[in-house]
């Protein structure tokens, strides 16, 4: 890092134009992979340095509570939707076939006790029974004939569904049941966690086997488009300085010149950082300066290096 500072120096008491060079460092913002739910570290599929795609599996946290909670879930969801379909159907083709054969048993029994009622109504006329047996034989009748109607009723009940009050219950009962199921797979998925992005493996946390509080971060990635370049200028060059300008980059151990683009200007003035001053310049006042390079050549830095700016 000297280097390059004392090349500016040299420069700057040569007596030409000051070259619009700035020291500055990589800086990574890390994506913090962690899962939701609490557990025992059961896998960790990666390692620190290792380049992944999107959507690779990173660890996976103990599992058994979530998929019990998930098959208890699923049987509510199965009984709630059998007993829908079973108020929406009515009674089984058995049970009607039942009701219909005591129809039949009592139609037969409400035509003998027409008869019997018939012949001593006949025989009441001409005096050979009384009056008692002929109103015993037509209660029998009546009764009979009521059976008869009961049984009908109930044939034509049991062909229909539920009433609508009980399906509409049973249909929220359903639901909730569903919206259950889901919850527990949501739990479920969240004990397996996958790279959301493609990147680095910068750092692991836990080891297989430890307990991770929920929230806790167990992988630690940087991808390529979330390393960027931080450098400083003083007030007098933050006018040749804008957001979209394209710079020029150098560091050690860089095989060519890089480029990155400025994305972003502080408006507060600051002290020169501690990590970059000279007995030169420590006193004087500077503008941080934000620029991503370009994704190509973005694994090529690593956060903490230092780097050299040209406009």
């Amino acid at each position: 890092m000297r280097a390059p500072l004392c090349f500016t120096l040299l420069l700057a008491a040569c007596g030409g134009p000051t070259p619009d060079v700035f020291q500055g460092y990589v800086e990574g913002e890390f994506v913090q992979l962690a899962a939701s739910q609490s557990g025992r570290l059961d896998r960790l599929m990666v390692r620190r340095g290792q380049v992944l795609t999107r959507d690779a599996a990173l660890f996976v946290l103990d599992a058994v509570d979530e998929r019990a909670a998930q098959q208890q879930a699923q049987r509510q969801l199965d009984a709630a939707t059998a007993q829908l379909a079973d108020l929406q159907t009515g009674k089984r083709p058995q049970e009607i076939d039942v009701i219909r054969a005591q129809l039949e048993q009592a139609m037969a029994q409400a035509r003998k006790s027409s008869l019997q009622l018939a012949r001593d109504e006949a025989q009441l006329r001409s005096g050979f029974v009384s009056q008692a047996r002929f109103d015993e034989s037509r209660a029998q009748f009546e009764a009979d004939a009521a059976r008869v109607l009961e049984l009908q009723r109930q044939l034509d009940v049991a062909r229909l569904p539920g009433r609508d009050a009980q399906i509409k219950a049973q249909a929220a009962q359903v639901e909730a049941a569903r919206a259950a199921l889901a919850q527990a797979d949501w739990r479920l998925a969240q004990k397996s966690v996958r790279a959301p992005v493609a990147g680095l493996v910068f750092d692991t946390i836990y080891r297989e086997g430890e307990w991770v509080p929920a929230g806790s971060p167990v992988v630690r990635m940087l991808p390529p488009g979330n390393i960027k370049i931080r450098f400083f200028v003083p007030e007098p060059r933050l006018g040749a300085i804008r957001v979209g300008q394209r710079l020029r980059l150098s560091c050690d151990g860089c095989a060519k010149p890089l480029v990155a683009t400025v994305n972003y200007v502080s408006p507060h003035a600051e002290y020169t950082p501690p990590i970059i001053f000279s007995n030169e310049t420590r006193a004087k006042l500077v503008f941080m300066i934000e620029a991503y390079p370009e994704p190509a050549n973005a694994a090529a830095l690593h956060p903490g290096q230092p780097v050299t700016v040209a406009l």
